[in-house]
């Protein structure tokens, strides 16, 4: 059982999830592919999970509360239905007994939620408004923000290019569209990246992106 998995938040991880195998979890028609992981079915967990049509996961409680992004297909459970693009948060003490009638896949992190982080989000960011950002060439969608953790989605026009920044709290970057980059390496479309605490970056985009960002919670 995978325990342990990139749990030293000192270390910056890149991984492709695109060339990772997917794993079979202990419920049929559910695979995941495993980002980082405290222990095997408990604790902090960062994971993409594919549920086949017709899949359906056992009721269960997030001790630690959950939050996911839906990258294809649809996701339900009985509070919706949730296709492509959309960002919800459950928080800590949340129940649900989640099924996928089409199939779907999702970026989803387990037991990373303060308690007193209550909030219940619901975000179709394919219908929401974007905001200009820091720069000329960057967008930004604010997703959701609690005490020093911060949520959106960025969008990089081609060839723009951030200034040269540190991360107190650390990053957390996920590529959802095009390719992401900085003086460390190219990221193309289903990379994850994890930045510690107080690391640097010059980050930028040739060919314009689209990501998740999460800051300050690490």
């Amino acid at each position: 059982m995978t325990r342990n998995l990139n749990m030293d938040f000192r270390k910056s991880v890149v991984i492709n999830t695109s060339k990772k195998e997917w794993v079979p979890s202990r419920l049929p028609g559910v695979a995941r592919k495993m980002l980082e992981r405290e222990s095997a079915e408990s604790g902090r967990a960062t994971t993409i999970v594919r549920y086949e049509p017709g899949s359906v996961f056992s009721t269960h409680t997030h001790e630690g509360g959950e939050e996911f992004f839906v990258l294809d297909g649809v996701f339900s459970d009985k509070t919706g239905d949730f296709g492509a693009g959309m960002y919800v948060r459950n928080p800590v003490g949340s129940t649900h007994s989640p099924f996928s009638t089409d199939g779907t896949q999702i970026f989803v992190k387990l037991g990373q939620m303060k308690p007193d982080d209550q909030s219940y989000v619901r975000i179709d960011t394919r219908n929401e408004q974007w905001l200009p950002g820091l720069i000329d060439g960057l967008s930004v969608m604010p997703l959701h923000q609690y005490e020093g953790e911060h949520v959106a989605l960025v969008k990089w026009q081609e060839d723009t290019v951030f200034n040269r920044h540190s991360h107190p709290g650390g990053e957390e970057i996920l590529v959802i569209e095009g390719v992401f980059e900085d003086e460390h390496g190219r990221y193309p479309k289903g990379c994850w990246i994890r930045n510690p605490p107080g690391s640097m970056h010059t980050p930028s985009s040739s060919e314009g992106c689209t990501i998740l960002v999460k800051t300050g919670h690490l």
